[in-house]
């Protein structure tokens, strides 16, 4: 067949698609059961990171579309797990800030890292590990583009 690059099987952007299709669905059961998706779970372990942090820097350190995010933030607080407050050294800032309820779900949280990776049963740790810098290797290149 002509076109042979065209195909699915040649394509590497299909298949990082299908694999963050899948573990998104890896995800599902364990964040279920502690009621996040997975965009709040990222958020959450942003903050469990650092707390008290603005909108900027968590939508920076997730990677989340801004948009994206105040709709993610607001269900959050609806939830209680979080607050956005004033900056005391900046009244025009907002901060997020974990409540009780959004530290202690870190101790529910504790296993579905270990859980997902269990799921992993073709790569060891070493491979894991080689895989999560070519990642970053393509999130760096593509990212570069963007900005260009």
């Amino acid at each position: 067949m002509p076109f042979e690059q065209l195909k699915l099987k040649h394509q590497l952007c299909h298949r990082l698609y299908m694999a963050s299709n899948s573990i998104a669905r890896a995800y599902r059961e364990p964040l279920a059961k502690i009621n996040l998706t997975y965009p709040q779970y990222v958020v959450m372990m942003a903050l469990w990171e650092q707390d008290k942090i603005t909108i900027a820097e968590v939508v920076e350190t997730t990677a989340i579309d801004g948009s994206a995010m105040t709709q993610i933030l607001k269900k959050m607080v609806e939830k209680s797990l979080l607050a956005v407050v004033k900056d005391e050294k900046d009244q025009r800032k907002r901060l997020i800030q974990l409540t009780k309820t959004g530290q202690d779900l870190k101790l529910k949280a504790l296993n579905i890292p270990n859980e997902i990776r269990c799921k992993f049963t073709s790569l060891n740790s070493d491979q894991a590990l080689q895989l999560m810098h070519y990642l970053d290797l393509v999130i760096h290149d593509l990212s570069k583009t963007e900005k260009e």
